[in-house]
């Protein structure tokens, strides 16, 4: 390479709108009913080859399960050792790639996202995981691109951060990437963190091993294939789903173990540290761990808060994509004096909420992903139902005869430490706490103290002093903390994302602290003028 290479300023992907009669809006219920026409089979991809090993299972449409998507072969143990020894011998050859020519390979299938593969992502994200279009658009597509282009911008900026140097003597750290495959665990319920999960490490020189979600398959085998298109090398990224049981235990006991970087469940993650704790003897160096787990994040409302404002925080907070998602608001603290207004106000726009077929563009909420989430969720707003200390304010209706749909559900809690106000749920389920609006200081430590979790919640007030107290006593509360909106929503490039305590390493995706996980550094220096005697100046005496 001879210059330096300036990777474009990203700017965030504009969202389309799928307004009646637009293009978008036509080409998008076209590609929905070809791709349910056909069954699809998805083979692993393992040095850039398709894979196939008999051991089927099925990709279904959440708010119609008995339709079949597609057949995807699962890893077995052999299987992961191939794409092991894949991303280990694609180490040489992708390390060998400058940083322009890594980030040609991302910003391409960004463009391509962008482009022809747009449709396509959205409509495989709105069957396969039962999303809205408009939750399909903003995470499928815009950011997924938004991903892409933003982490090999803040490649380069990195790759700029350098030391200064002394007289006669040149400093610079060399960014490499880690000794070892990087294991990406993807979930369902973003299309765009599996990009992100596997794109970060990749474009700062790793190689991958890939095992999404089983319920997240479908769209995962689109992403792959435009990673493919793009251009990067065989063994790069490797695709294998499988079960986590086979899978995981291959990859964290591999001595070429450099990184695990995951999304998903709290228990899960925590078994994975474990495992690579116990295993520090065999790797080469210690493994990197950027995990984004559980939440059970909250809106808390002040006595002068605007009642639209809370209303509809909680209600596109804690309903949108069926709840599922690791930001969603679960739980909600409101002052009294708010309360019966803010009931009322909340029930009329509940009433007119839709939620059913996700192919229906009418639809505010599709189903959640499978049968056990299903049951888990029906459980506990049948605990609720069942409780003397709480009270099912609206829903509570749960029906899988068809698509596994559970109704828009809001507890009321008559005791702050209710199962549902602690307890991640996953789902359309939203509990309320009502409090003295003269407990306002109490309750916010009541809230701090409520939940093991510390990823996103809010403050709705229009008292700036409310504010500040908020501020000050939920400080380790949330990664994400928002005033006077809802918890959800962050932008690539804009709100970085991430919590600590039980929520994860708090590594915020959508920024260079992200990135900058997947190297190690090695500092060189270079002496122009360096000593030839081992005596110091101070040891001559007269």
């Amino acid at each position: 390479m001879f210059g330096f290479f300036k990777i474009p300023y990203p700017v965030n992907e504009t969202t389309l709108q799928y307004l009646p009669g637009s293009a978008e809006k036509s080409q998008l219920k076209s590609k929905l009913e070809e791709l349910k026409s056909k069954t699809l089979e998805i083979p692993l991809i393992i040095g850039g080859k398709e894979v196939k090993t008999g051991n089927i299972g099925n990709c279904i449409i959440p708010h119609n399960h008995k339709h079949t998507l597609a057949v995807y072969h699962k890893a077995g143990e052999k299987e992961v050792a191939m794409a092991i020894k894949a991303a280990t011998d694609a180490r040489k050859i992708w390390q060998s790639y400058s940083y322009n020519e890594r980030a040609a390979i991302f910003l391409k299938a960004a463009d391509l996202m962008s482009g022809k593969y747009r449709t396509i992502i959205n409509a495989a994200t709105i069957l396969g995981q039962s999303k809205n279009v408009y939750q399909a658009e903003i995470d499928a597509s815009c950011e997924s691109i938004d991903f892409l282009r933003y982490n090999a911008y803040y490649m380069s900026e990195i790759y700029a951060m350098q030391p200064d140097s002394g007289k006669a003597e040149w400093n610079n750290i060399e960014y490499r990437p880690l000794d070892g495959f990087v294991f990406c665990v993807t979930p369902f319920n973003f299309t765009a963190i599996g990009v992100n999960l596997v794109s970060a490490p990749a474009v700062m020189g790793n190689t991958i091993v890939w095992k999404p979600a089983t319920t997240g398959i479908y769209s995962a085998y689109f992403i792959m294939k435009v990673f493919l298109e793009a251009g990067i090398p065989e063994g790069v990224v490797n695709f294998i789903p499988g079960a986590g049981n086979v899978v995981g235990p291959m990859a964290l006991n591999s001595k070429e173990l450099g990184g695990i970087h995951f999304t998903g469940s709290t228990d899960v993650f925590k078994g994975m540290w474990q495992t690579v704790s116990n295993n520090l003897g065999k790797y080469r160096s210690y493994p990197k761990l950027v995990g984004e787990t559980g939440g059970k994040d909250f809106i808390f409302a002040h006595s002068s808060a605007d009642l639209d404002v809370l209303k509809t925080a909680l209600i596109r907070g804690a309903f949108e994509y069926q709840g599922q998602k690791c930001s969603a608001a679960s739980r909600g603290y409101i002052p009294s004096s708010l309360w019966p207004a803010l009931k009322e106000a909340m029930i009329a726009d509940l009433k007119q909420i839709k939620y059913g077929d996700a192919e229906d563009f009418t639809m505010f909420m599709g189903a959640v992903i499978d049968k056990s989430s299903f049951n888990n969720i029906k459980s506990y707003i049948d605990y609720a139902k069942n409780s003397s200390d709480a009270e099912i304010v609206f829903g509570g209706k749960c029906d899988d005869s068809v698509g596994y749909f559970v109704e828009p559900t809001v507890i009321l809690a008559k005791t702050p430490d209710f199962k549902t106000i602690q307890e991640e749920i996953f789902g359309p389920v939203l509990t309320l706490y009502v409090y003295n609006d003269a407990d306002f200081e109490r309750t916010l430590e009541l809230c701090d103290n409520t939940s093991i979790y510390g990823l996103t919640g809010a403050i709705i007030a229009q008292d700036r002093n409310a504010v500040k107290i908020a501020f000050e006593k939920l400080r380790f509360s949330a990664g994400n903390f928002y005033i006077n909106d809802k918890c959800t929503g962050a932008v690539v490039g804009k709100q970085p994302f991430g919590g600590a305590r039980m929520s994860g390493t708090n590594d915020k995706a959508g920024s260079y602290l992200n990135l900058v996980r997947w190297v190690s550094a090695r500092m060189i220096k270079e002496n122009f003028a360096p000593p030839t005697d081992y005596r110091y100046p101070y040891m001559i005496e007269k």
